[in-house]
């Protein structure tokens, strides 16, 4: 397993390579939880991501022949966007696989980063089909595969953040209670914990991860890493489906805990730090900071610092976000209704069983020919969400048979 000192000499080549991204103090957060804040703004590295650091430093070390014969990776986007940076400052050649679903704008900053030296293939529809089909492929074709989390060489890269992390505190006169650290496939909290357990052993390590992906918790319980069957893939950075066996053995003999953030919260605190501090921050990169609400009631008096992981977020996703938002908070709801196939039906629903702020956000109805009634997809936005009770009863009454979508993945995905 690496240690402090193969951080310290990951530092050594990284300190002129990367940037020495801000440790703030966020006012808005400290007061918002009654604790004091900081946030590691890995969103403003190179490639608005950690992941340049690890990348760099495992292609660094490798021999003249094998940086002349290439490299090959997979990655949902931000291990790619290094690995692409780096082959083109070193000239090398990347092979880069990316699953399918990964965002369009992540996939533009890998070949612009990358350049005339990458060549990108999108292949399965996750980072774990993505991954066997590049490893496949490098044994066929001999070349380097630079693992995005599973290589001693990249965890150390990463350490580097937590290296930065405990200079800057000290700078400041900090003493951290905790550090937040969003989980994936494990390389980030591998290396900090690593570090920090070396210098500071009495600071807390809190893995996050998304509710949807906790491939780490399932290897805590194993005693192994284990292959999720089913994962939600919205944080894309973090959604992976096995953790790797380097990373389980550090993070089980460093991390002191582990702790799950809904994809929802997620979405409502990337929309919180855009509208209210200006900060942009992917998923995965907000993960940290959602955790903070799921902590809330223990944190208050103590310093913390959350690293923010990456801030390649897709603009094109925020109307997704914006309605896992809605939903986790519990102001926004779909549901199949039978509506009475007859005129008024609908005036008396909106008069008689939405309350006077709720608002129809979506409505499809087909009607049916010698049918009393004919379904109907209906969104609701509640003006408080405490009104739901009360609102569930009124639509009892209209129609005892109602269908809600919450929580029917599949209806859900099907008609919404």
């Amino acid at each position: 397993m690496i240690t402090a000192k193969d951080i310290l000499k990951a530092n050594a080549v990284l300190k002129d390579v990367v940037v020495r991204t801000p440790l703030d103090f966020d006012r808005y957060l400290s007061e918002k939880y009654g604790a004091t804040i900081y946030l590691k703004r890995e969103n403003m590295q190179k490639v608005r991501s950690f992941k340049l650091r690890g990348a760099y430093y495992a292609i660094w070390k490798l021999s003249d022949e094998d940086k002349q014969r290439g490299v090959v990776c997979a990655s949902a986007g931000n291990h790619a966007q290094g690995v692409a940076y780096t082959c083109n400052e070193m000239k090398i050649h990347a092979t880069i696989f990316m699953p399918v679903t990964t965002p369009q704008q992540k996939i533009g900053q890998v070949q612009f980063f990358g350049g005339s030296f990458v060549t990108i293939k999108l292949v399965g529809d996750t980072f774990d089909a993505s991954a066997k089909a590049a490893q496949d492929y490098t044994k066929a074709e001999g070349k380097t595969f630079i693992d995005p989390f599973d290589d001693d060489a990249v965890q150390a890269g990463q350490g580097t953040v937590a290296y930065e992390i405990y200079e800057q505190a000290q700078e400041e006169g900090v003493v951290f209670d905790s550090i937040l650290v969003p989980v994936g496939g494990g390389g980030l909290i591998s290396g900090v914990a690593t570090y920090f357990k070396d210098v500071v052993p009495d600071t807390e390590i809190i893995g996050v991860e998304a509710s949807g992906a906790r491939s780490m918790k399932a290897a805590f319980s194993k005693g192994h890493p284990v292959k999720l069957e089913k994962i939600d893939k919205f944080a894309d950075g973090i959604a992976v489906q096995k953790v790797g066996l380097k990373t389980y053995e550090v993070a089980r003999k460093t991390v002191d805990r582990l702790i799950g953030v809904d994809e929802g919260l997620i979405s409502e605190t990337l929309i919180d730090m855009y509208s209210k501090q200006g900060i942009i921050a992917e998923p995965a990169g907000a993960a940290s900071i959602a955790a903070l609400e799921v902590l809330k009631d223990e944190i208050q008096g103590k310093t913390l610092v959350c690293i923010i992981s990456g801030g390649n977020n897709d603009i094109n996703r925020m109307q997704e976000m914006e309605e896992r938002a809605l939903i986790y908070d519990g102001v926004k709801h779909y549901f199949v209704v039978n509506f009475p196939q007859r005129p008024g039906a609908l005036r008396e629903f909106v008069n008689d069983i939405l309350g006077p702020n709720d608002d129809i956000t979506r409505f499809e109805y087909i009607k049916r020919a010698n049918k009393g009634t004919g379904p109907v997809l209906i969104g609701i936005t509640l003006g408080d969400k405490n009104d739901y009770a009360a609102f569930i009863d009124r639509l009892s009454a209209f129609d005892s048979s109602y269908i809600n979508l919450h929580g029917n993945e599949s209806l859900y995905n099907m008609l919404v």
